[in-house]
């Protein structure tokens, strides 16, 4: 039987981050997660580092400012997945006056030390090409910047550095069952295979109630799902820059550049019911977000033009609040000592994910007696290791180095790989499959990122589902079982 410090449940953005945070303050981490890395709520986000402008609305200044200094910190450690995003965030004066439009976005610019992204604006809609989109009668807007993440990623970096310091990842592995005693546990994971563990952290996302049964330990708490969902159409506009519609609800609805050829609308605020791996787009909430758009765009947006749609499910902890929108999104973090510690999450956003992983393994830990001392605000993540050069002129130096890889496919591999590169992509191609996808990428991939299915690559890994033909999905398919070779 092995032996480990740490169980953690969950391969979504907490789970890896805290492996990795624990692993890197000596403890022995294994982490199960019962489908693919990211598989779940981690790769089905609005892709944003941000702040949550519109969480200043309920007064949640702690949970913005946190954010705020963590976008900060991950624009840093993860320059290659992650970067500025300019925000134009059209004025409806029947939603909102202008006056406190400004006085949110002064609060949003100097909740937290701002270092690398401009401040926030307010501009006129005629004659600026940003507004190109909006329709006549919006004559004012105010711009202001976040940042965009390439989130399955993210999931894949901690849970690569949590491996290169001496982790155990174990993705197709479910959890099934524990048994407590004072000082450790017995868990039982799929097919009957047993491993002894001094604690637990619960980061079962969704799952997360699921989990506690399989531990027969009492929820320390009630989780509300809420689905968020989210449609992909042709682009919209040109330019780099996003959209932040206020919509008649009250709520806000983001229209952002995605994959070069597309724009991605989200996201929507419902109760889920059912198996939360289940949760789909349904026609209402693409319907809700078409029409979000095509009240403030010149150009109306309809189903039709909808080449993909994705839904993730947020477990968040249930404060009673009765509008899905209103319920927190800061996390929860619940130890449970009666007997070996049960550390449960629950909430959370992606933008503080690293400062989730950092509270809940010093909970662990201390419960554990080695608190360890945290490390990860500094420690940049696999792949982003620029050396100070910006990801363009990185990138043209990898257009020197790596003369044997199309021009063209270059900025797409360096927003996967980063620094890593030219370990990927350094010697011989091999098939090419369509879209920049090669033999050897796909093959790395089942090496050393754990991909075990076409669609590990085409939706996770990469978005490169977006851009095959079916007939070039379909011969990348045929070809997967072979591509061990490459390796």
């Amino acid at each position: 039987m092995q032996q480990f410090d740490i169980l953690v449940i969950g391969g979504g953005v907490n789970g890896a981050g805290i492996a990795r945070d624990l692993q890197g303050r000596g403890h022995s981490v294994l982490l199960v997660e019962r489908g693919d890395l990211a598989q779940a709520t981690s790769s089905s986000s609005s892709k944003l580092i941000h702040g949550g402008l519109r969480y200043l609305e309920h007064h949640e200044y702690r949970l913005v400012r946190e954010a705020l200094g963590e976008r900060e910190v991950l624009l840093r450690t993860a320059p290659h997945i992650i970067w500025p995003l300019r925000f134009v965030l059209p004025h409806r004066p029947e939603m909102r006056p202008r006056w406190m439009i400004r006085a949110g976005l002064f609060l949003y610019d100097h909740l937290a030390r701002r270092v690398s992204l401009p401040g926030a604006e307010s501009f006129r809609t005629a004659g600026d090409p940003r507004a190109a989109p909006l329709r006549p009668e919006i004559t004012h807007a105010f711009g202001y910047s976040d940042a965009w993440v390439e989130d399955s990623r993210l999931v894949l970096l901690n849970a690569m550095d949590a491996r290169a310091r001496g982790a155990t990842i174990r993705p197709r592995t479910c959890f099934t069952r524990a048994h407590r005693a004072a000082d450790h546990w017995i868990v039982t994971l799929e097919g009957g295979e047993e491993a002894r563990v001094r604690g637990i952290v619960n980061a079962a996302g969704p799952w997360v109630q699921r989990a506690l049964e399989a531990a027969n330990t009492p929820p320390p708490g009630k989780v509300r799902l809420i689905r968020g969902s989210h449609i992909v159409v042709p682009r919209l506009y040109e330019g780099d820059h996003a959209f932040i519609l206020q919509n008649d609800d009250r709520r806000v609805v983001f229209v952002i550049p995605y994959e070069g050829r597309f724009s991605l609308i989200g996201t929507t605020d419902v109760p889920h019911e059912g198996d939360p791996g289940e949760a789909r787009c349904t026609p209402e909430e693409a319907e809700y977000l078409c029409a979000a758009v095509s009240r403030q765009f010149r150009r109306a947006v309809t189903p039709e033009e909808i080449v993909w749609t994705y839904s993730g499910v947020r477990p968040l902890f249930d404060d009673g609040a009765a509008d899905p929108s209103a319920v927190t999104r800061d996390y929860v973090l619940k130890l449970d000592r009666a007997g070996a510690p049960l550390l449960s999450v629950y909430g959370g956003k992606i933008t503080t994910f690293r400062r989730l992983a950092e509270e809940a393994a010093g909970q662990i830990g201390a419960a554990l007696g080695r608190a360890g001392t945290p490390w990860t605000g500094s420690a940049i993540l696999p792949g982003g290791d620029f050396a100070g050069r910006s990801r363009a002129a990185f990138t043209e130096e990898m257009a020197r180095a790596l003369p044997h890889i199309p021009h063209e496919w270059l900025p797409r591999l360096v927003r996967t790989h980063g620094s890593l590169l030219p370990e990927v992509m350094g010697g011989e191609l091999g098939r090419h499959f369509g879209a920049g996808l090669t033999e050897r990428e796909a093959a790395w991939m089942q090496k050393h990122e754990w991909a075990t299915a076409p669609d590990d690559v085409l939706w996770r890994r990469t978005r490169l589902g977006l851009h095959l033909s079916p007939q070039e999905a379909q011969d990348f398919r045929d070809a997967w079982e072979s591509l061990t070779s490459r390796q």
